[in-house]
Parts: C-alpha cells; sequence; structure tokens
C-alpha cells in the first residue's frame, strides 16, 4: 500500500479518535456555566482537544518518514469502518465552515465581518436608536474585535467544535469563550476611556434594532438571558483588573512545537512496533 495513503487513513482512524475521546472526557467538566471567565484561558480550553489528535499525527508523520514506500502492512476492512463515521465529522464540519463564509451576515445594528481584513459593518437605520456617545462606544469595542481578527478566530472555533460533534461539551466550551470573547473586548473599549454605561446603552440599542428589524432578538448577540443580564451589570460596574492565568500564546508555540517535534522522533522510533503494527495486526 502506497505510504502517503496509510498515513491519511491512520491519521483519521487515530486522530479523529483522539479527538472525539477526549472530547467525550470534558464532557463532565464543562456543564458549569462560566460566561465571564477570562477569554485566553476559555480560548486555551477551547482548543485544548486538537492537541492529541495533533500529536498522533505528528507521531504518525515520524513512523511514515521510517518506512519504505509502497509500506509492506495492509489494511483491513475493520478499519475503513471505523474511519466511515469519523470522515463524515470532518466532511460536515468542512461544509459547515464553507457555508459560513458563503452565507450573507446575520442583520445586526453593527457587527465586524471579514476574516483576513476584518472590517466593521454599520446598519444605517440604527442611528435612530444610539447617541453619540453609545455610538462611539459601540465603534470602540468592534474595533477591539477587529485588532484581534476575532471573526477569523469565531471561525476557526467553530470548525473546531463541529470536528468535535456530536458532543455538547464542545459547543459549551464555544457559547462560554463567545461570552467570554465580548467581556474581554468591553474592558479593551473600557480602558481606553469609553464608560461602561455606553457600551451598555449601546448593546441594548442593538437588541432593540435587531428585534423591530426581525422581529426577534438575535441569540448570539447576547447570548441567553442571564448571560445578558450579568453582561450589563458588569458594564455599569467600575472597571476591575482581570487575572488571567491562561498561558500565553508564545509559550503555547514554544510547548507544542517541541511537544510535536517530540512525538514525530518518537513516531519515527517506536511507532512500527508500538503503535502502527499492532494496529494493522488486529484489524
Amino acid at each position: 500500500m502506497e505510504r502517503e495513503s496509510l498515513l491519511a487513513v491512520l491519521m483519521i482512524l487515530l486522530g479523529g479518535m483522539a479527538l472525539q475521546l477526549i472530547g467525550a472526557g470534558f464532557s463532565a467538566r464543562s456543564r458549569g456555566k462560566r460566561f465571564f471567565e477570562p477569554e485566553r484561558l476559555a480560548w486555551f480550553r477551547l482548543l485544548r482537544p486538537m492537541i492529541p489528535a495533533l500529536l498522533v499525527a505528528a507521531c504518525l508523520c515520524g513512523w511514515a518518514l521510517s518506512q519504505p514506500d509502497p509500506v509492506p502492512d495492509r489494511v483491513g476492512p475493520l478499519v475503513f469502518i471505523v474511519c466511515a463515521p469519523l470522515v463524515l465529522i470532518g466532511v460536515r464540519a468542512l461544509l459547515r465552515a464553507g457555508w459560513s463564509l458563503l452565507r450573507s451576515p446575520r442583520r445586526i445594528g453593527i457587527v465586524t465581518i471579514g476574516l483576513i481584513r476584518p472590517r466593521i459593518v454599520i446598519a444605517p437605520e440604527l442611528g435612530r436608536f444610539l447617541d453619540e456617545r453609545a455610538m462611539r462606544a459601540a465603534l470602540a469595542h468592534e474595533r477591539a474585535h477587529v485588532r484581534h481578527l476575532d471573526p477569523l478566530r469565531i471561525w476557526i472555533a467553530q470548525f473546531v467544535t463541529d470536528l468535535q460533534w456530536p458532543w455538547p461539551s464542545a459547543q459549551r466550551r464555544f457559547e462560554t469563550w463567545l461570552a467570554a470573547l465580548e467581556h474581554a473586548r468591553d474592558d479593551e473599549a473600557r480602558a481606553e476611556g469609553i464608560d461602561g454605561a455606553d457600551l451598555a446603552a449601546a448593546l441594548v440599542a442593538s437588541i432593540r434594532f435587531h428585534r423591530e428589524s426581525s422581529g426577534g432578538i438575535c441569540a448570539p448577540l447576547i447570548g441567553n438571558r442571564s448571560a445578558l443580564e450579568e453582561r450589563i451589570a458588569r458594564l455599569l460596574q467600575p472597571l476591575a483588573s482581570s487575572r488571567d492565568n491562561a498561558p500565553t500564546n508564545l509559550q503555547l508555540a514554544v510547548l507544542l512545537s517541541f511537544a510535536l517535534m517530540l512525538a514525530v522522533a518518537l513516531g519515527a522510533l517506536y511507532g512500527e512496533r508500538l503503535l502502527v503494527g499492532p494496529l494493522l495486526s488486529v484489524s
């Protein structure tokens, strides 16, 4: 069998199983609704299930580097049977990611759109609901989204969440991070001198605008009722310094790079004897 073909099959099988098992294992820990935990910590928790899958893929790449092409191993029908649902989950995630790029943006008063070059879009009718101070507050909030490329991050987060379907804990982690993201951008705008009361007024006005223009309330805009109430209450309180104990992006990148290199080396040395060989002999 061609080495690259076998590598792809094994990545789908072992990487997909690792992602599903980790997603299932986090279910019991994800029942608490922590809407306003630090944003970077919520982001790390959202992406954490991908780490084992990446390590498995790196280990398999190391194994492939040590094998001839074509490899003498053959894949039994059991492997393809197990891979089928994992492939369907991946295809579903890709289709949803592609559809999110093609569909028209939801009609919201003010929103940031665009993955690579995000921009702020304001509905002309929104001016009827916002005074000058509230409009300035809303723009400061959206500019914070632009600086951090948040539309791209939301798109990646939704794709990672879809790869863990059907586990509800993944969706809860995604919703928790979205709420933490809005809270972080509120704080960033307030740190620039925006009054929290103006941000609260802009939020309420956006809800009124969406209710009148579409006949309902946009759930992604406000989350559930308790999240909205807590967000407004926080905006009306003095800005407090938040403690974020999550690792920095640089720390995560260094640790992950080291772990991936180690996984490649271990795969080259022991992958055939301890991982691929026993698996293919069973199948």
